[in-house]
């Protein structure tokens, strides 16, 4: 081999030295500065999944401690029948519509009464005569409903599930403070029958009810000495609360009682405060009061707070009522009752207008 050849082959070896050595220092580069960047992100790496791991332990505690309608066992499978409370409207429109959805194996479906109005009487009566499978009531069951259970060979339970208040209502013209519960009884008892009496203009009063043997809520506790009088010759009876509300706009002397949360958002009529004394009314309502002007763009909202804390002074409580008879509407009746009492159940009571029982 001459001179020029050995020069290019030194040449080429030394150039092939060169780049396998620039190489071998670039990954050499590459790796310290890997390093490094690791080094000085794991504190913020090691935090992170610190955050990630307590907020995945937090997520599995609310889990864990949060009951909705998934949660609940021995849901029946199958179609139902129910009714009752017309107060409950808005709970069959709203939550039972959820519990539904998701428990699609559950059917619920609504039965009217025939010859008679919808209200929480009327659904016991019917639970009572086999024509449903449990009852929702804004009222507790009575004396005489539980002989007749008994007497065919079953008993009634009644479960609470929510609070709403009863509420009166008048003509948005009528001009006056308010009620106490003495007062409305004995209104309706014929007792009281113009409205100067109670610090309002002269003006006959005209009471307006559901017939008691149908009636949805109740003003005489059942504890109480006029509980079973017979009601005034001058009341007028209605089929339900949306035929009261459209009349009670046509009256102007009109007064009617039902579910605070069925009539203080109507933009047709008033409501009055009530209380123990005149001196102590509190409104059904959350102040301060939207007049009939402003609804429907606003309504008046359910006074929760004062229904809640108990100085609201006429509570309905919401009962689901049981057939206790070791059958499939005992079944059905628990199981419906245990929805509602979920935390998802009351917060969807609440959604609805109504007082949580939790």
């Amino acid at each position: 081999m001459d001179n020029t050849n050995q020069k290019k082959a030194l040449i080429n070896s030394e150039i092939s030295l060169f780049l396998r050595g620039l190489i071998i220092g670039k990954v050499l580069t590459l790796m310290v500065i890997g390093g490094l960047l690791w080094w000085l992100l794991k504190p913020n790496l090691l935090s992170r999944n610190s955050v990630d791991s307590s907020s995945n332990q937090n997520f599995k505690t609310v889990s864990n401690t949060t009951s909705s309608f998934q949660t609940v066992a021995d849901v029946p499978t199958a179609s139902f029948n129910y009714g009752g409370s017309t107060a409950w409207a808005s709970i069959r429109q709203l939550v039972d519509s959820q519990i539904q959805s998701d428990r699609p194996e559950l059917q619920l479906r609504y039965i009217d009464p025939v010859n008679a109005s919808p209200g929480s009487s009327s659904g016991i009566r019917m639970l009572l005569d086999g024509k449903l499978d449990f009852a929702q009531s804004s009222r507790p069951l009575t004396d005489e409903e539980q002989a007749i259970a008994k007497a065919r060979g079953f008993t009634l339970e009644q479960r609470q599930v929510g609070i709403d208040g009863i509420a009166v209502v008048v003509n948005p013209s009528l001009n006056v403070p308010g009620l106490t519960v003495d007062q409305l009884q004995q209104i309706y008892l014929g007792k009281i029958t113009n409205w100067n009496q109670v610090g309002g203009p002269n003006l006959p009063i005209t009471p307006l009810s559901q017939r008691p043997e149908d009636a949805d809520t109740v003003i005489f506790p059942s504890n109480s000495d006029l509980k079973g009088q017979a009601l005034g010759s001058n009341v007028q009876y209605v089929y339900s609360t949306t035929e009261a509300v459209r009349q009670l706009s046509k009256i102007p002397g009109g007064v009617y009682y039902g579910s605070a949360r069925s009539v203080v958002p109507q933009c047709s009529v008033k409501a009055l405060p009530l209380g123990q004394t005149a001196g102590q009314l509190i409104p059904p309502y959350r102040e301060p009061m939207v007049s009939p002007e402003q609804c429907p763009r606003q309504r008046n909202q359910l006074n929760t707070e004062a229904i809640k804390n108990g100085s609201y002074p006429i509570i309905a409580n919401l009962f689901v009522i049981i057939k206790q008879n070791k059958d499939r509407e005992q079944q059905i009746g628990d199981a419906y009752t245990k929805l509602l009492l979920t935390d998802q159940g009351q917060r969807a009571i609440e959604q609805a207008g109504f007082v949580s029982v939790d």
